[in-house]
């Protein structure tokens, strides 16, 4: 398997992949804003769509657009009473952008299915060396402010009490959630993108209690989702995104019954 090269890059972006989804999913789940993920999605389907419109790598697109939609909605959001209405006016907007420019372009339904779903087994070694360094990227960022984004996260009222601006650490994090979302959904695609930021994390509460230890074990289920997903994509030639998803599930099924039995 490992013969081909597209096998490799292949492993070596789902790598990167799973090791910043599960870093930035704890803290997804922790700021409860799962459902953020779903809309950046959509949003990166948008930007991808763009991207064919243009001629531009899809990745490119999706970068533009979700960051830029984060960081509207990271400004018009701060209250939690608007914040739904927010993500859905922005949420929709996109959408109907993303059909448009998939109308527009000239390139044939199998570009909007590879957006949607995912096509890891097609990537290049230029796209692998892009996503590495954008998975790099946010693991350091992540790692300078990780003292201000746990308190943040897990304390909120502590953390204004502490004078963190809770403003500046949401910006810069949904930032770091739309890089997130533009790297993985090589792996998934835009549809599916908030399994790997949200399963590995949600399961991984169930087991352990420090954020440390989450880290650590949302990075190995969401590893496992995607080596695994990989291997049997390869010897099935079924897609990918569908083993990764199943897998995924089955991790947080098995958290919620461990979770069942302990606290019986």
């Amino acid at each position: 398997m490992f013969e081909l090269s597209f096998m490799r890059y292949a492993f070596v972006a789902s790598t990167f992949i799973a090791v910043v989804s599960g870093v930035i999913g704890v803290f997804v789940v922790a700021r409860r804003i799962s459902f953020l993920t779903h809309t950046l999605s959509e949003i990166g389907f948008a930007g991808a769509s763009f991207a064919v419109f243009a001629g531009w790598q899809a990745l490119n697109g999706m970068l533009l657009f979700t960051i830029l939609s984060s960081v509207m909605v990271g400004q018009m959001s701060i209250k939690e009473s608007r914040r739904e209405a927010v993500i859905s006016a922005v949420s929709a907007l996109f959408i109907g952008l993303g059909i448009l420019f998939l109308s527009l372009s000239n390139q044939t339904a199998s570009s909007a299915t590879s957006i949607l779903f995912g096509s890891v087994v097609g990537i290049s070694k230029q796209e692998v060396w892009q996503l590495v360094m954008l998975s790099l990227l946010v693991l350091v960022v992540v790692f300078c402010m990780y003292r201000f984004l746990k308190f943040d996260s897990f304390d909120p009222v502590g953390a204004r009490v502490n004078g963190v601006n809770g403003t500046v650490v949401s910006v810069i994090f949904l930032i770091l959630v739309a890089l997130s979302v533009s790297v993985a959904a090589q792996i998934v695609g835009s549809l599916l993108i908030f399994i790997l930021l949200t399963l590995p994390a949600a399961a991984a509460k169930y087991y352990a209690t420090g954020t440390a230890k989450m880290i650590g074990l949302s990075i190995l289920f969401a590893l496992l989702g995607t080596w695994l997903g990989l291997y049997l994509g390869y010897i099935t030639n079924w897609p990918i995104s569908f083993f990764i998803a199943v897998i995924e599930v089955v991790i947080y099924i098995s958290a919620l019954y461990y979770h069942h039995q302990t606290s019986a």
